[in-house]
């Protein structure tokens, strides 16, 4: 096809404005809580999208950054293809890791791909569409928000909403490094185990002692108990604290808990022996369990089987080779999956070492992905209307 050509032209001559598209929002810290920081990375994003001519829903926050979702209807009817990406990094605003490196073959910097580089890769994929008059017979959507890394608490029923009238969607997290595409991610909880008992000096303290401490060191072993790797289950005690000293029996102690899984049944199991888990046993102590945030699975379907399938031919055409993954990880791809909407992510620029000061990204994918996302968008959308069409 004479687009795929005109794409990768187009988009090899903006390489260079997309590495410096892509170091002027990583060197504005976008910290989950820095809300100043995410909306300034959102008034960047918002001038782009702007000169291709998509509107703007702005979806205020009071205390994160606002969340923006960008339309372009096309002139062509039926259902519009999805983007999603968020804007917020794991960093914060006193962080050192605050840089935009060049490195050979590897582009260094905070959130260069969890997931800024997936921004660009979208934004630029849409410019180059936009360029070519493409745009005009393609609705789309594309989502950006502001709380992904804390678990997406204020743009969860946004990003449901948006998929529900979506044909399919494609989240833009990094890929694998052996250019993994995301079929199907694991879901997960994430709990607070709470454990009060009753305070004393430890000179005087008895066999019998009421410590928080104490009991929440048998709850983890507990939790831990809960592994079942051949499964696909995990749980992992990852944060404690209590007690105010050597001397002291604690009379508060505090577990933060994650567990992961691949299917909505186990996910049920796994909630029900955490709470047999959490059930305190020294007299004199007490213990409560809080679910902070979760996420559904996004398990392996036929749908999704269907839109990797395609979008492997658009590789191939492409000279580029992806490869499916399971990926125990969550994103916003999981609630898209859980509205039964086609979903693929993974479609960012390939790196590795995200969520630390090492965080990279190989340079030459940043190019090629978004020539995938370009493409794939035309492809996906006409197989998924070939596919309603013979129904």
């Amino acid at each position: 096809m004479n687009h795929r050509q005109d794409i990768q032209r187009v988009l090899a001559a903006r390489e260079p404005e997309m590495l410096d598209f892509l170091e002027r929002i990583v060197t504005i810290n976008s910290g989950t809580g820095n809300k100043a920081g995410v909306d300034r990375v959102g008034a960047v994003i918002g001038r782009f999208m702007g000169r291709l001519g998509f509107s703007c829903r702005r979806h205020p926050q009071p205390d994160l950054g606002d969340h923006l979702v960008f339309e372009n209807r096309g002139d062509s009817g039926g259902r519009r293809a999805l983007m999603v990406g968020h804007m917020d990094t794991v960093f914060p605003a006193d962080t050192a890791f605050t840089e935009f490196t060049l490195d050979g073959s590897r582009a260094v910097g905070p959130g260069v791909i969890d997931m800024k580089g997936g921004l660009t890769v979208g934004i630029f994929a849409l410019g180059a569409l936009h360029e070519l008059g493409l745009l005009k017979t393609l609705p789309v959507a594309f989502l950006f928000n502001s709380d992904e890394e804390v678990g997406s608490p204020t743009s969860g029923a946004l990003i449901r909403q948006e998929a529900v009238k979506s044909a399919f969607a494609f989240v833009l997290e990094a890929g694998g490094l052996d250019g993994q595409v995301v079929t199907a991610r694991k879901g997960n909880l994430s709990a607070v185990l709470t454990v009060k008992g009753r305070a004393g000096h430890a000179a005087f303290a008895g066999p019998e002692k009421a410590s928080a401490v104490l009991e929440l060191a048998h709850r983890i072993v507990a939790v831990e108990a809960l592994n079942r790797p051949e499964q696909g289950i995990t749980a992992n005690v990852g944060r404690i604290e209590g007690g105010l000293g050597p001397n002291t029996v604690p009379d508060r102690a505090e577990a933060r808990i994650d567990v992961r899984f691949e299917t909505p049944e186990d996910g049920e199991q796994i909630f029900r022996r955490l709470q047999r888990a959490a059930e305190c046993g020294l007299n004199g102590t007490s213990c409560r369990l809080s679910i902070r945030s979760q996420r559904p699975p996004m398990p392996e379907c036929e749908a999704n089987r269907r839109l990797y399938a395609t979008l492997v031919d658009t590789a191939a055409a492409l000279k580029q080779r992806i490869v499916p993954e399971l990926r125990p990880g969550v994103s916003d791809a999981n609630l898209i999956a859980d509205e039964k909407i086609p979903v693929l992510d993974g479609l960012g620029p390939i790196g590795a070492r995200d969520h630390s000061p090492e965080e990279y990204m190989l340079r030459e994918s940043l190019l090629d992905r978004a020539v995938l996302v370009a493409c794939g968008l035309i492809d996906c959308r006409e197989a998924v209307r070939e596919a309603d069409r013979s129904r």
